[in-house]
């Protein structure tokens, strides 16, 4: 699969052979099409086919994590993107069941008494925007180390989760490979020692890694909010896979036309596709070579908005202990001197808990929350 720039749905139509085969490959079963006429983030769209063996679709992998710092990753036809596709899709089977134990039930895996972002979030729990407005999703963490036997004192899960240990397992390994194969491409590109990022990101780590499984309800049509508000990833690579739009960019100057502003743009979920973007950590290792784009999380377009909107993420995050700082060997990183640094850990907690103090907090206090987290910048 060659790659192709995906800038909205009709140009991304006329690329793609017969008219009737492209539209099909943009749909998925059971659920209202994407509206063909509402513009498109221009993400690259690349195949890890390809990426196993073409120089050319490495470099463009390279320009993309600079440029944007999201693309989409077609995984059809790579065995090993064929097994991760097979157990994300056995994922969006897993979610309804999990979220049907409900929230009562739910809410007791919710450790943020505890100082971790891990297990539940639930509906409204987080600060969204300026206004001091609640997000209108929930959430699980499934971490990485609790299910790998690396925690030292592993949470206690949902017995639906241990049920599925063996799926929850494979696909850590599966994304984690992948999150590798693409770290091992950016550091060839960067001109750093062997294996460094890689070395960074070791599977036996400690670390914050983890799935997450989201569920965002329909919204009333009357009062349609923010569901997850505008931020950067906190980590290093993430791969996501959803099914019905709602995610949106605000893509840099560098890639809007000469004269307008930038504007948010829907992400289109594209069947056989994850959608792959990097972290604030992967900024601080290359002192802002590669790129951490805002994004946010809005309700779906047209009648997709009818539908409930689940999502299967995979977030990499660096060893607990790496401190977040550039790295040294190559000759691409510029110099320069690092901000006060803080380990992977510790930067990572501060993000995800700043906006989940709500708990008897005044809508003035909430609007102070956003505003000290740097969000609305």
């Amino acid at each position: 699969m060659a790659t192709e720039t995906l800038t909205n749905t009709t140009a991304f139509l006329g690329t793609q052979g017969k008219p009737d085969e492209a539209e099909h490959e943009l749909k998925f079963p059971n659920l209202p099409t994407f509206p063909s006429d509402i513009p498109t983030a221009p993400l690259h769209r690349l195949s890890l086919k390809s990426l196993r063996s073409s120089p050319e679709e490495s470099q463009r992998l390279f320009q993309s994590c600079k440029d944007l710092g999201f693309f989409y990753l077609d995984l059809r036809g790579d065995p090993e993107g064929e097994k991760l596709l097979d157990e994300a899709n056995q994922f969006f089977d897993l979610a309804p069941k999990f979220y049907n134990l409900g929230r009562d039930e739910l809410q007791k895996y919710d450790y943020k008494s505890r100082g971790s972002y891990m297990g539940y979030k639930g509906f409204g729990n987080a600060v969204v925007d300026e206004k001091g407005n609640l997000d209108r999703n929930e959430f699980y963490n499934i971490p990485k180390d609790d299910f790998l036997s690396i925690s030292k004192e592993p949470f206690a899960h949902p017995q639906l989760l241990y049920d599925n240990q063996s799926l929850i397992t494979s696909y850590i390994r599966h994304s984690h490979a992948l999150v590798t194969d693409i770290l091992s491409h950016l550091n060839t590109h960067l001109h750093l020692p062997p294996s460094t990022l890689q070395d960074l990101h070791a599977l036996s780590q400690a670390s914050g890694d983890q799935i997450r499984m989201i569920k965002s309800p329909p919204q009333p049509a009357s009062d349609l909010r923010t569901s997850l508000g505008k931020h950067t990833d906190f980590g290093s690579i993430t791969l996501l896979f959803n099914r019905l739009g709602g995610l949106q960019i605000l893509p840099p100057p560098s890639l809007v036309p000469k004269g307008k502003e930038p504007e948010w743009t829907y992400v289109q979920p594209l069947p056989g596709h994850c959608i792959v973007n990097l972290g604030d950590a992967m900024v601080k290792f290359t002192r802002g070579v590669l790129r951490s784009n805002i994004h946010r999380v809005v309700s779906p377009p047209g009648e997709q908005a009818k539908e409930t909107r689940y999502s299967v993420v995979y977030f990499s995050r660096p060893g607990d202990e790496i401190p977040l700082k550039a790295l040294s060997g190559g000759d691409v990183i510029p110099e320069g001197e690092d901000e006060e640094t803080m380990s992977a850990k510790d930067w990572i907690l501060l993000q995800a808990m700043r906006l989940r103090k709500v708990d008897g907090v005044s809508e003035e206090e909430r609007k102070k929350l956003w505003e000290e987290s740097g969000r609305g910048q």
